[in-house]
């Protein structure tokens, strides 16, 4: 059939065989009223690709192609869409549409829209299927396709749309700034956010992690201190040091959770953006007394947000660390696996799409 009608995209067919791509034609939702077609240039790797090609958040709806930190150039807008042109370089993160009319959405808080769309594994209304950035091109409401600034590359700004977005919105909502003390938990793909973000806020930051051979990265991203879990009693010198802990690992599940609840100060907050494939520890209502501390957690961002994110990471000219891999089936598997692995440092980013998808209109 061709584009328009069909895409090109590389698919997971089996969570058996979770690492291996398949480069295929799917068809994609009608182009809607409001809808901006993007021919993709870069897409990052996030963990949710990896949960989602293995079945560790459930079974998928296969085959699917995945990917929600798009970046390329508009080529088609539907007839109604203003906030873009074509020719522009914009970019998509997790989410691809919401209602827009419930009182959600009205709250500037469509990323916890009851109907909303993820950008891949996921059904639009019409139940035609939302398919990821693996792909030669991607259909997205306006609402949440976003002018990527100039001064930020495209593998670079990749991450930002779903990793960046997710460490950025919390920090944001909990007002970090000058004179708050802010403790990153994991510094991997989310974490690395955490801190630069956190850091460009004004905060001063600490690393926290199991990994003392990332001391030296995580300063260099602007922490001002590290603190290894490793030892027993790593928590004892840091009690009550806390405003905020930002929680980024999926491993929640085999932490002594209240070591970390005991290093916040009074009424301060633990919040996760990790999700881990397994649950929550189990808690009991002492565990938090201690500190009358808060446990909370988040979902991506707004358009707003996210626009506040690009802006702060343009002027400050804050920089994702990333590898590049070409796009290819080789090339997907050795990212996803590079990520499952936990070996990248700090984001993977896919790119090379003209060599396979050629140039594309």
């Amino acid at each position: 059939m061709g584009y328009p009608d069909t895409f090109e995209g590389f698919m997971v067919t089996s969570h058996a065989k979770w690492s291996d791509f398949v480069k295929q034609e799917f068809k994609p939702k009608p182009l809607g009223t409001r809808d901006v077609e993007i021919s993709i240039e870069a897409c990052g790797v996030c963990g949710s690709d990896v949960h989602t090609i293995t079945g560790g958040w459930g079974e998928a709806k296969l085959p699917v192609c995945v990917g929600h930190e798009v970046v390329g150039k508009v080529v088609n807008v539907g007839p109604q869409a203003s906030t873009v042109k074509i020719g522009d370089r914009v970019g998509v993160g997790a989410q691809v549409w919401a209602c827009l009319e419930c009182d959600v959405c009205k709250s500037g808080n469509e990323n916890y829209c009851p109907q909303q769309v993820d950008t891949y594994n996921c059904y639009y209304p019409d139940n035609t299927m939302a398919y990821g950035g693996y792909a030669s091109h991607i259909r997205a409401h306006e609402y949440f396709v976003f002018a990527i600034p100039d001064n930020i590359e495209s593998s670079l700004a990749a991450p930002m749309l779903c990793a960046g977005i997710t460490s950025y919105s919390p920090l944001s909502r909990a007002k970090i700034g000058p004179g708050k003390r802010v403790g990153v938990v994991g510094i991997g793909g989310l974490g690395h956010f955490g801190i630069l973000f956190a850091a460009a806020m004004g905060a001063e930051v600490y690393a926290i992690s199991h990994s003392p051979k990332k001391e030296a990265d995580a300063k260099a991203l602007g922490a001002k201190g590290f603190i290894s879990t490793k030892s027993e009693g790593w928590n004892e010198p840091w009690k009550f040091s806390f405003d905020f802990i930002l929680n980024t690992t999926d491993a929640t599940d085999r932490f002594d959770i209240t070591a970390y609840f005991s290093t916040l100060k009074i009424n301060g907050t633990f919040h996760t953006v990790g999700i881990s494939d397994k649950g929550f520890p189990p808690l009991k209502t002492q565990d938090m007394m201690g500190t009358g501390c808060s446990i909370s957690a988040s979902h991506i961002g707004s358009r707003e947000e996210v626009q506040e994110m690009l802006k702060l990471a343009s002027s400050q000219k804050i920089k994702s660390w990333v590898e590049t891999i070409d796009i290819s089936q080789e090339g997907c598997k050795a990212a996803v696996e590079k990520v499952y692995n936990g070996d990248a440092r700090y984001r993977v980013t896919l790119i090379g799409y003209d060599k396979v998808f050629g140039k594309r209109v």
